[in-house]
C-alpha cells in the first residue's frame, strides 16, 4: 500500500550532485514550519481515509512479509519512556497519536477527528469513536487520552516521562464536552501546540497501563496502530501481524521484523543479499555496491542536526573562550567532504535552515586552529585533556565524525582530545535520566525536530529547564519564554531568530553538521523516505 503524500526524494545520482545545503533545504522545504504557529482559530482535521484510496479493491496481500533493519534496537516498548527515533520508528507501528503529520508536513487527523483553540492556553480534541487497543479490544476513550498526556507531563500520575519537554508548555488534561472530547491546558499561548501532538503523544490505554507493572509495559505493546506486537526478544528483534481489525484500511504488510546491525556494513551485507528489505544510514562509499544488487539508495535531507554538546557546568567547557575556541578548531567542510563524502550540510546554530526562526546570519565558525589556540590559552584551559564520548552506528558516520573532531582538537598544541565509544542506548540514558551528572562531559549526539519550529530545539537541549542542557543563560530564557507567549508571528520569529544568534555566539555545542538520511530499500518494497525519519511500514507496499 502507497502512502498517497508521498513527497519527492532524492536518488542516488541527484543526491551526490545536490550535497550542498540549498539541495538539502528544498527537500525540507515541503515540509513547512508548524501551520498552527499563532493562530487563535480552529483547525479541523483531515479525514486519513484519504490516504488509503490508493489500495486495491481486492484487498491487501495474503503474505507479504518486511524486515526494517536500523543502526540500534528499541530502548524500551514503553511509549513515553524514551527519547530517540529508532525507538519512535518501532512505536509508531503500533501506537498512534491524536494528530500526525503527512509527508508534506501537513498536519492530519488520527485519533482527534477535530482539534481547536479554545482560547489561550487552551485547546480541545475531539476523540474518533472506532479505534480499538490491540490487547484488551477495549475502543480508545477520551479518558485514555486525558491519562496519556498527563501522563508524560505530570509526575504524579506515573513517572517522570523523559517526553515532557516534547509537549513543551502543556500542563495537564481532562475529559470535556459530556465525555467525547479531551481538553489540553498549556502555560501562556503555546503556539505550537497542535504541531507537537502532531508528533507526540502516542495514546495508551488507562488500564492497561495502570493493570500491569512498568516492566510488562516496557516490553509489550498495546497501541491502536496498524501493527500488533506478537514478539520482543530485547536488543534483537521486534516482530508484529498485521491488525485485521485496524480502523483504517488493513496494511499491505502482513508480518514486520524490526532488527537492528550497528555496523553499517553489515546493514549493507544483509540488504543486498536479500536478508533485510530496508537499512537505515548507508555509507556513500556503499552506494555503488547496493545499486549493483537488487536494491537501491534513496537518500533525503532530514530534520536532525548533528552536535557535540560540552557540559557547560565543568570545566573547561564552563568558559565561553573554550567552547568557541573548539569551533575554530575544526574543519567543518573537511569533515563533511571526508567522512560524509558531501552527504551533510554544516550548520552554525541550533536551528536547521528553514525551519521557522532560523538566523540567516549565524554562520559555521570558520577553521581558524590560531584563533582557536589563542582562545584556549586565554580561557586558563591550555593543557587540558578532553574525551569525547560517542555512539557508534546511530547516526550517518557518527564514530568516523567523532574521530576526525578530537583529531583537529588534538592538533592544537594546547589541548589533546581522544574519543570513547559507546553504544547508543547506554549514551541515551545517561543524557536522559533527569540527572545533568550521569551523562559525560563532552559527547557527539543528534537532535530530530519535526515541528520545523526553532523552539523545539533550543527549549529542550539549551534552556536552563531543558531536559538535556547543562547550560544556564538568562537572557536565552527570556528569549524563549517571550517567544512561547507571544501571539505576534514576526515578533516571534525575530526572538527565535536572536535566540539563535545568541546560541551561535555563547557556543554551547560544536555545530556540526545536517543529518542526511539515506536509505537503503529492496526491489521487492514500494516506500518513499520522509523528511521527519519516519518509517512507517504502513506505507510500505509490494513493488509493482
Amino acid at each position: 500500500m502507497t502512502d498517497s503524500s508521498n513527497q519527492p526524494t532524492a536518488s542516488r545520482r541527484k543526491f551526490l550532485t545536490a550535497a550542498g545545503s540549498t539541495a538539502v533545504t528544498a527537500l525540507v522545504a515541503g515540509c513547512s514550519s508548524n501551520s498552527d504557529s499563532n493562530s487563535t482559530e480552529a483547525a479541523t482535521g483531515t479525514s486519513p481515509e484519504a490516504t488509503t484510496s490508493e489500495q486495491t479493491e481486492s484487498g491487501p496481500p495474503e503474505e507479504f512479509q518486511v524486515t526494517i533493519t536500523q543502526g540500534t534496537m528499541p530502548t524500551t516498548l514503553d511509549p513515553h519512556d524514551h527519547r530517540d527515533i529508532p525507538t519512535d520508528i518501532t512505536m509508531l507501528q503500533s501506537y498512534e497519536g491524536l494528530l500526525s503529520r503527512t509527508a508534506e508536513g501537513e498536519i492530519t487527523a488520527m485519533l482527534a477527528t477535530d482539534w481547536e483553540r479554545v482560547e489561550a492556553g487552551h485547546v480541545r480534541f475531539s476523540i474518533r469513536e472506532g479505534p480499538t487497543f490491540h490487547k484488551t479490544g477495549n475502543e480508545v476513550t477520551p479518558e485514555d487520552v486525558a491519562y496519556t498526556i498527563n501522563r508524560i507531563v505530570d509526575d504524579s500520575v506515573g513517572f517522570t516521562s523523559p517526553q515532557s519537554g516534547q509537549l513543551a508548555g502543556v500542563t495537564g488534561a481532562e475529559v470535556a464536552d459530556d465525555g467525547r472530547a479531551v481538553d489540553v491546558y498549556s502555560d501562556g499561548f503555546n503556539p505550537i501546540v497542535f504541531s507537537e501532538f502532531a508528533i507526540y503523544c502516542d495514546v495508551v490505554e488507562k488500564a492497561w497501563v495502570k493493570d500491569h507493572e512498568k516492566s510488562y509495559v516496557a516490553q509489550n505493546m498495546n497501541g491502536t496502530g496498524p501493527f500488533e506486537q506478537t514478539e520482543y526478544a530485547q536488543n534483537q528483534s521486534v516482530e508484529f501481524e498485521r491488525y485485521d481489525d485496524y480502523w483504517r484500511e488493513p496494511a499491505d504488510v502482513s508480518h514486520l521484523t524490526i532488527e537492528s546491525a550497528s555496523d553499517s556494513g553489515v546493514r549493507v551485507n544483509q540488504l543486498v543479499a536479500g536478508e533485510t528489505d530496508l537499512v537505515v544510514n548507508v555509507p556513500p562509499e556503499s552506494f555503488s555496491r547496493v545499486e549493483d544488487s537488487e536494491a537501491s539508495v534513496e537518500a533525503v535531507g532530514s530534520t536532525r542536526v548533528i552536535y557535540n554538546a560540552m557540559k557547560a557546568t565543568v570545566e573547561p567547557f564552563s568558559s565561553p573562550k573554550f567552547r568557541r575556541a573548539m569551533n575554530y578548531a575544526i574543519d567543518l567542510e573537511a569533515i563533511i567532504d571526508s567522512a560524509l563524502q558531501g552527504a551533510g550540510g554544516q550548520t552554525g546554530q541550533p536551528t536547521l535552515e528553514p525551519f521557522f526562526g532560523y538566523n540567516d546570519e549565524a554562520d559555521p565558525y570558520p577553521h581558524d586552529p590560531d584563533e582557536a589556540e589563542r582562545l584556549v590559552e586565554e580561557s586558563g584551559h591550555a593543557g587540558v585533556s578532553i574525551e569525547l564520548h560517542t555512539p557508534v552506528g546511530r547516526y550517518l558516520k557518527d564514530l568516523q565524525i567523532a574521530r576526525l573532531v578530537a583529531n583537529m582538537i588534538d592538533e592544537l598544541p594546547n589541548v589533546s582530545c581522544e574519543v570513547n565509544q559507546r553504544t547508543f542506548s547506554t549514551l541515551a540514558g545517561e543524557l536522559t535520566d533527569s540527572d545533568i551528572t550521569t551523562g559525560p562531559d563532552f559527547y557527539l549526539i543528534g537532535w530530530g525536530n519535526a515541528t520545523f519550529d526553532a523552539s523545539q530545539t533550543i527549549n529542550p537541549t539549551l534552556t536552563s529547564d531543558g531536559s538535556l542542557t547543562s547550560w544556564k543563560n538568562d537572557e536565552l530564557d527570556q528569549l524563549i519564554e517571550d517567544a512561547n507567549s507571544t501571539t505576534d508571528t514576526d515578533e516571534r520569529e525575530q526572538l527565535l531568530r536572536e535566540a539563535n544568534q545568541l546560541c551561535h555566539d555563547e557556543a554551547p555545542w560544536i555545530f556540526l553538521n545536517r543529518q542526511y538520511s539515506v536509505y537503503g530499500t529492496s526491489d521487492r518494497i514500494e516506500w518513499a523516505a520522509r523528511n521527519d525519519e519516519r518509517i512507517d511500514a504502513y506505507a510500505i507496499s509490494p513493488a509493482q
